[in-house]
């Protein structure tokens, strides 16, 4: 193959990912995610009370729904979030998903973590309608990250831990770097960020961004 050639492969493959991008077959939609708690089956009992089953208000990502029900949170300041939905099905520990918002006004300082790492993460107080638990640990600020199938993934050319950074268009665009690749055949492609740093990039569900290796 000489140079010539090579050139031609490479200027058509050049505008066959150009025309991907325009596409958005390169590009990730974004899913913007509120403040919320995963309960144990003994916690969801104290709270809601005996034999209590959570109700389902709408199908998520990967076997998981947001429940009708929430509850209230309280930090250290004894100020008080309300209204914090429960996301199921159920799990083998207690875990409170807040913004870095949310952990100052609560005065508390949860660390940025991977869902489920809550080791020597904040205290917080959860109150239900039937009773309430003090947690010694378990409040986090969600790291964010990307949701990808593997086929995905392969896509992508990412795997499952890989930190990347994405490129968001706009007034308010820029690069958001340190974002985790997490790849599971139960996943649909979506990017998962808090609030706050949807705010800040003034951004919000279904905005579209561009993986940057």
């Amino acid at each position: 193959m000489n140079d010539e050639q090579i050139k031609m492969i490479a200027t058509i493959v050049a505008k066959k990912l150009s025309e991907d991008f325009a596409n958005n077959n390169f590009r990730i939609p974004v899913g913007v995610s509120a403040r919320h708690v995963h309960l144990t089956k003994e916690h969801l009992e104290i709270l809601f009370g005996e034999n209590y089953k959570l109700k389902k208000k709408k199908e998520l990502m990967g076997g998981q729904f947001a429940a009708e029900e929430s509850v209230t949170i309280i930090g250290k300041k004894l100020n008080v979030i309300e209204n914090v939905r429960i996301l199921g099905p159920l799990r083998s520990k207690t875990q409170v998903e807040i913004s870095k918002t949310d952990s100052i006004k609560l005065g508390i300082k949860a660390p940025i973590r991977e869902s489920g790492l809550i080791e020597g993460s904040a205290p917080i107080t959860i109150v239900g309608p039937c009773g309430s638990i003090s947690l010694k640990e378990g409040c986090i600020i969600a790291k964010r990250h990307i949701h990808l199938s593997p086929k995905d993934a392969e896509r992508f050319n990412v795997k499952n831990d890989d930190i990347v950074s994405v490129k968001i268009c706009g007034e308010r665009g820029g690069i958001m770097e340190n974002v985790q690749i997490r790849v599971d055949d139960s996943y649909t492609l979506e990017m998962h960020i808090d609030t706050d740093e949807a705010n800040a990039f003034g951004i919000e569900c279904g905005s579209m961004v561009e993986l940057v290796k």
